[in-house]
């Protein structure tokens, strides 16, 4: 059975952690307002920093713990000289106007003009002003360091590169503390001078200083390794992310599982495609073109048990959900890849076979519908959400519930009350109790524009009465409420939103996209009339037969417009034994 972590333990570091590797020397935690802070004795690498001379203020050599971090932190959270921040408080200013002293203090300019630089790209620029800010004396912050081996980092020319390694050692050197942007855009200078044993080196620094990586801190030591085939090395990356609880998304499975292609490392291809399965469900093309590069070398015909134990591999099945087994690769010989499409019940257009339908697990809907709410009350007013959660315990539950707004817009330059109502009109007909569907709007669609309309009106009052409406109060996101109603009745969610933006990426990636597959309707308008998508009867995600061949779904079509894209792979004599049925 494939295990999730059944990963490479990161070994011991190489070498001692160089850029933040400290001296302490002692200096007061509540520094002068008219005196700059001593600077950090600090160790460097030999690659990058020149050895420091020793410090009679310094202690011995020791890392950065808890501790220290607390008393760097103090002392860097204090006033610098030539800050604004440093000024004595007057009491007499208003806020507005401490705001713009702020803004207007040579620091603020500074900010503003660095993040100009930072949203035009413009690295020549920064450089200039850091250069000028330097000569000025004027003291830069965490974030003025920040943007700035932010722009070094994102450079593609030498300059770039070299002045972010001179900006990083003043960093140092000026002792600001650091945080996870700094680590982050400093392991990406060490990817770029090809290090990215540096790079992992900065990620475990970040830790010992109590930052928790993110998936972005790990990407430059990940990518790195395995763009020089260093498969060992990325697994060892990718170990350290589990470990971390960092979720390794798409780009990140795809290049691993091309250095494990490279390496013909058959056992890691495995656990990363059922990884895939498990976090992405369809491919991109990019990914998809590295899949068919494993089914179509030597090794993969190689691998294989042949005679498999056929109840271990049912049992696994069942265990799963259905679509994967995790039994490892099944049969032997050379595999016949196609690229195919699946039909409206799911049998492959290349083998034959028939896709199935993964079950969901009502306790994950009910957990589901729970994370939603605590989700939807943070940022909705809580009130108000409480009110639609009892309104809905009152008149539920539905059969379907319709995006209003979504509907009513569709390919329309104005609200089509018309259109929304034919849609409802055909939920109506498709109800078992001829019941109507909930009709979620906000309530500005309800008392202006179109709904003043005699004929409006007489609609909206039919659905009120009906208790089939219900209107989201002024200031709210209806996107709360539609979905919440449809995944707490377990019905059927009428919209054409793809649920991308930032709002659904919260939901994260685990249940959200199954459970969406599985209840969404999706719309489309002809010269015939409205057409309603209904889910498929088989799951949009990578699977697993029990008889070992796969299929992969691609991001290429989307079965509304153009039929989407299948990898099929299947043992050569399977397939041809197949055909001859």
């Amino acid at each position: 059975m494939l295990r999730s972590r059944s990963l490479v333990v990161v070994p011991s570091l190489a070498r001692p952690s160089s850029l933040f590797s400290f001296f302490f020397i002692k200096f007061p935690l509540v520094p002068s307002c008219n005196t700059r802070r001593p600077p950090l004795c600090y160790h460097t690498s030999p690659r990058l920093f020149p050895k420091p001379l020793p410090s009679n203020e310094c202690f011995p050599c020791l890392s950065v713990n808890k501790m220290h971090l607390s008393t760097l932190t103090a002392a860097a959270t204090q006033p610098i000289h030539g800050s604004s921040a440093s000024l004595p408080a007057d009491t007499t200013l208003s806020t507005r106007a401490r705001k713009k002293a702020r803004r207007e203090s040579p620091e603020g300019v500074l900010r503003h003009k660095l993040d100009i630089c930072s949203k035009n790209g413009d690295v020549a620029e920064a450089l200039r002003l850091y250069e000028e800010a330097r000569g000025n004396g004027v003291p830069l912050s965490q974030h003025h360091y920040n943007v700035l081996l932010y722009l070094c980092s994102s450079s593609d020319g030498v300059l770039g590169l070299e002045k972010g390694f001179e900006i990083f050692r003043q960093m140092v050197t000026e002792n600001i503390v650091p945080n996870e942007a700094t680590f982050t855009s400093a392991a990406r200078l060490a990817a770029a001078r090809e290090d990215p044993e540096m790079a992992l080196d900065l990620v475990q620094q970040m830790k010992g200083f109590g930052i928790a990586p993110r998936l972005r801190s790990y990407g430059p030591a990940l990518f790195g390794f395995c763009e020089k085939g260093m498969a060992d090395r990325a697994y060892a990356v990718d170990a350290d992310m589990v470990a971390s609880g960092v979720v390794a998304e798409e780009a990140e499975l795809s290049a691993i599982l091309k250095v494990s292609v490279d390496a013909r490392r058959a056992d890691k291809v495995y656990e990363i495609m059922h990884r895939l399965r498990a976090t992405v469900r369809q491919v991109s093309e990019t990914t998809a073109g590295i899949v068919e590069g494993w089914f179509k070398c030597e090794e993969a015909a190689k691998v294989g048990e042949e005679a498999w134990d056929v109840s271990k591999v049912k049992e696994g099945i069942v265990r799963g959900g259905g679509g994967w087994h995790g039994q490892g690769w099944l049969g032997s010989g050379d595999w016949r890849l196609t690229r195919t499409r699946m039909d409206e019940t799911g049998v492959c257009g290349s083998c034959g076979a028939k896709l199935v339908c993964i079950d969901i697990e009502p306790k994950e809907t009910q957990n589901f519908a729970s994370s939603l709410t605590n989700l939807a009350c943070k940022r909705e007013v809580r009130a108000d959400f409480v009110r639609f959660q009892d309104w809905l315990q009152q008149h539920g539950p539905f059969e379907a519930v319709v995006d209003g707004a979504n509907v009513g817009l569709i390919n329309q330059h104005s609200f089509s009350f018309f259109q929304l109502n034919t849609i409802v009109k055909q939920l109506r007909q498709m109800s078992p109790s001829n019941r109507l569907p909930l009709i979620i709007l906000h309530k500005n669609r309800v008392t202006g524009g179109p709904a003043q309309h005699p004929g409006n009106k007489i609609l909206l009052e039919t659905w009120k009465k009906s208790g089939a409406l219900y209107a989201t109060p002024p200031g709210s996101n209806d996107d709360w409420y539609w979905l919440y109603a449809a995944v707490s009745c377990k019905c059927l969610l009428v919209t054409n939103d793809e649920m991308r933006d930032h709002l659904f990426q919260l939901l994260g990636t685990s249940f959200f996209p199954r459970w969406k597959e599985k209840h969404q309707v999706r719309l489309s308008f002809s010269h015939r009339g409205a057409a309603l998508h209904m889910p498929p009867p088989y799951s949009i995600v990578i699977q697993e037969s029990e008889k070992g061949s796969w299929h992969v779904p691609t991001t290429t079509g989307d079965d509304l417009e153009t039929p989407r894209q299948w990898l099929c792979a299947t043992r050569a004599k399977d397939a041809s034994s197949s055909s001859h049925l």
